[in-house]
């Protein structure tokens, strides 16, 4: 018998995925929102070291962490999807764009050079956020095996200063087809360089072998730990020294 909390209108507001999108839209307008009041203060008039310091702590804090925590979530679960690999490049692209220019704030000659800055560090943000609420938001509804409110749930727990679980073995042989890869590359995605897991399989894994060639150039490992005739087994790792 179904839950009372469990019975919703799907496309309504009681839809968890539709709540789930909710949650992020007003992350992302939060940020966007904070990060835009503070680049139109007045650097000269207003006390520009003080300005300087409330933009460098917002970008390399709160800002870092949202990033950090899409990439893991968001990004991971989409990056394994041939549909959305793409996509995710292109978010991982303006990502860094933002890290660079989050970079040069510390380096910034002067609370005016700072401002320049943080408003071009805005303008990539704005850009940035409307690709994942236009494009990625729907696209993560309709991708096979991808759970949005588990992963906005997620993404919450790593703002909130949480960790998410970490399984050393992933056993995939009862998950349904279209709901392995995602969960696979988001595993992966929260690897430290040097870290693996294991993947446990009822056949060689060798079509998710290309994806990840595909996705992750250079930077995985793979190493067959059992092969067959009725179990395949292989590590799965990021190599030392890659940020990927």
């Amino acid at each position: 018998m179904t839950s009372p909390s469990e019975i919703y209108i799907e496309s309504t507001e009681t839809d968890p995925v539709v709540r789930a999108q909710s949650v992020l839209q007003q992350t992302n307008q939060r940020l966007q929102g904070r990060l835009a009041t503070l680049t139109e203060i007045d650097p000269v008039a207003d006390a520009g070291e003080s300005v300087r310091t409330a933009v460098s702590d917002f970008c390399t804090g709160e800002l870092l962490r949202y990033l950090s925590a899409c990439d893991q979530t968001l990004y991971a679960a989409a990056a394994g999807a041939a549909e959305t690999r793409l996509l995710v490049r292109a978010l991982r692209t303006t990502a860094s764009v933002v890290r660079q220019h989050i970079d040069k704030l510390s380096s910034a000659d002067g609370a005016a050079s700072a401002a320049v800055i943080a408003r071009a560090t805005e303008a990539v943000l704005r850009a940035h956020l409307a690709v994942e609420r236009s494009v990625l938001l729907p696209a993560l509804v309709r991708l096979p095996g991808a759970d949005l409110p588990a992963l906005v749930a997620d993404l919450d727990t790593l703002l909130g200063g949480g960790r998410l679980e970490s399984p050393a073995v992933i056993d995939v042989r009862e998950i349904p087809h279209g709901q392995r890869h995602p969960r696979i590359f988001t595993r992966f995605a929260r690897l430290a360089p040097g870290e693996t897991f294991t993947l446990v399989n009822n056949h060689d894994p060798k079509p998710l072998h290309h994806e990840f060639q595909s996705a992750h150039p250079g930077t995985f490992t793979w190493e067959y730990v059992e092969s067959g005739p009725e179990q395949w087994q292989v590590r799965i790792g990021r190599q030392a020294g890659s940020d990927d």
